[in-house]
């Protein structure tokens, strides 16, 4: 997982509540286990006709926000099921960061775990921040500081610190694991000299 620290990008702005899973990446796109190739069919149904042509007024098909590198929506984003193929799509577009007043807890949680930074902002603040992206003008996000810059004027947001973490040092689960090996191989040894019956079993 690649090492998130500092974001700059004009924002594309969504302001859609209840954005489910399957808006984000529509469940016929759900047979690949590959994280790659999703982004084409990010928000399919949104940004493509019947004829597979894509919609022109939809924001993520207009220039600069066809290359946004942040999303800003409205809450509760990310409900429905709990595929991870929604950030894997969201990641593959380009997306790297969600700005949203309130996510679905797996959809927020998984997130994490594929380099994707979503931050939870009030409504006010949400709106704030829309303006940028109306204006086409660069917002920056600064995850150490945990600071959104924008023109003069700087937001703050929260962040679990273990998660903090994980983006700012690129660790997902396996990372995480093998973190840890040392520790799991000196924990064998012992088993096999302490209990080794249980390993022969195995």
């Amino acid at each position: 997982m690649k090492k998130f620290t500092s974001l700059k990008s004009i924002p594309s702005y969504l302001s859609l509540q209840n954005i489910d899973t399957d808006m984000i990446i529509p469940k016929q796109f759900l047979k690949t286990i590959k994280r790659t190739g999703l982004g084409k069919s990010l928000f399919f149904e949104m940004r493509y006709d019947e004829n597979g042509k894509e919609i022109k007024d939809f924001i993520l098909n207009k220039e600069p926000y066809n290359k946004s590198k942040i999303l800003i929506s409205g809450k509760n984003f990310g409900c429905g099921s709990s595929r991870e193929h929604a950030p894997w799509a969201l990641l593959d577009f380009g997306i790297k960061c969600v700005i949203s007043p309130s996510f679905a807890d797996i959809f927020y949680n998984n997130c994490f775990k594929n380099g994707i930074l979503p931050i939870k902002l009030d409504e006010q603040k949400i709106l704030e921040l829309s303006e940028y992206s109306k204006r086409k003008e660069v917002i920056e996000i600064d995850l150490e500081k945990q600071e959104i810059k924008s023109g003069n004027k700087i937001i703050e947001f929260k962040i679990d610190t273990f998660k903090k973490k994980c983006l700012i040092e690129g660790l997902d689960d396996i990372a995480l694991s093998m973190e840890k090996m040392s520790q799991i191989e000196n924990y064998e040894k012992e088993m096999k000299l302490s209990k080794p019956w249980i390993l022969k079993n195995e």
